[in-house]
């Protein structure tokens, strides 16, 4: 990382010292003060260009962000902002939100967009439909949804902030609720089917982000246990089937690690993203059944408490495995992806993913 890389990871565990994990619940469902402590810092514009509102830096910034406060299970919507919504607004040439107003993305559900004709001119949609599985669905005040048109894909940015939600949760409790979004007036923009589906990538970098810093937490905290908890007179980590299980888990971060970061690497130079994210999301989907598993087959009763810090990132890895696409959904892009151009190019497609 660079220098101005670390001080942000360093600015961004200062504040989370004082903000705790909780188990979510419907009163309370998200970390308002965590939000407003990250806001004030000027951390929830990381990665977005000044001119438009944020706070500038790079794509790597806004990652070290999103990863540190997944390490913290931290209950705010910002992988969505920096990594996904944001972006896509300034991509489509719309007006940034205040970035210390939440703002989020709905890639899901059944919502169609027609051109205005109220006189506001080009730009403006109605949008009929429910958007489904929102992220923090009650909590962001801006949403971005992908619509479809009679003309081709919409990005619109609509304003949400009061309205009423279906109360949903994932698993880890964070709100995944639906909003019924019929007649309502937004700003938006066409995409071509390729940058809606750079789109879906994009979220399922976010998500793979999340789930490569969780697990490589996870990971560290089962190390550190094992290596305090003694067993019949001498630690864990002392027994042979013990160390087998750490090291399989070892195995699983780093390949999530390196297939992260490559995804990452690609949506910065711009290269092609959805074999890329596919890639990196299949990997990070299916290592969560590994170290979930081992993590609390290694800490015993205790990881499963409300008391005990590990199931808040182990919820969140089962929960944000399902989030941006499952391993099923973005198997068969990867497969397709890779055996589009004939069998004399699946070598070098295999070669290029990775």
């Amino acid at each position: 990382m660079s220098t101005d890389t670390d001080l942000v990871v360093e600015t961004v565990r200062d504040i989370l010292a004082a903000h705790e994990p909780f188990v979510l619940t419907g009163e309370r469902a998200w970390d308002a003060g965590l939000w407003s402590a990250l806001a004030e810092a000027g951390l929830t514009g990381v990665g977005l260009p000044e001119a438009a509102g944020g706070s500038g830096g790079e794509l790597a910034d806004a990652v070290a962000v999103v990863a540190t406060l997944a390490r913290g299970a931290a209950a705010v919507p910002v992988a969505e902002q920096l990594l996904v919504a944001g972006p896509a607004v300034l991509a489509a040439d719309l007006t940034l939100p205040p970035v210390d107003e939440p703002l989020s993305i709905s890639v899901d559900g059944v919502v169609t967009a027609a051109a205005s004709d109220d006189g506001d001119g080009p730009g403006r949609w109605t949008l009929t439909g429910t958007a489904t599985d929102v992220p923090w669905a009650g909590v962001a005040q801006h949403l971005v949804v992908l619509a479809g048109s009679a003309v081709g894909p919409v990005l619109a940015l609509v304003d949400v902030a009061g309205r009423d939600v279906t109360r949903a949760a994932n698993l880890a409790g964070e709100p995944r609720g639906s909003l019924v979004l019929d007649g309502v007036a937004a700003s938006g923009a066409l995409l071509t089917g390729a940058q809606a589906e750079e789109l879906r990538a994009r979220y399922a970098v976010a998500r793979a982000v999340q789930l490569a810093a969780a697990l490589e937490q996870v990971l560290a905290w089962t190390v550190q246990y094992a290596g305090e908890r003694l067993q019949f007179g001498r630690p864990l980590a002392k027994f042979q089937a013990v160390q087998t299980e750490l090291a399989e888990m070892a195995g699983e971060v780093t390949a999530v690690a390196a297939l992260v970061d490559a995804a990452v690497q690609v949506l910065d130079r711009g290269g092609p993203l959805v074999p890329a994210a596919a890639a990196a999301k299949v990997r990070a989907g299916a290592a969560v059944e590994v170290v979930a598993r081992l993590a609390h087959q290694v800490h015993g009763a205790i990881g499963f408490t409300q008391e005990y810090r590990l199931h808040h990132l182990t919820r969140r890895c089962w929960s944000w495995r399902d989030e941006g696409g499952t391993e099923l959904a973005w198997s068969r892009v990867l497969g397709a992806g890779l055996l589009a151009d004939g069998p004399d190019a699946l070598w070098p497609a295999l070669t290029r993913v990775v």
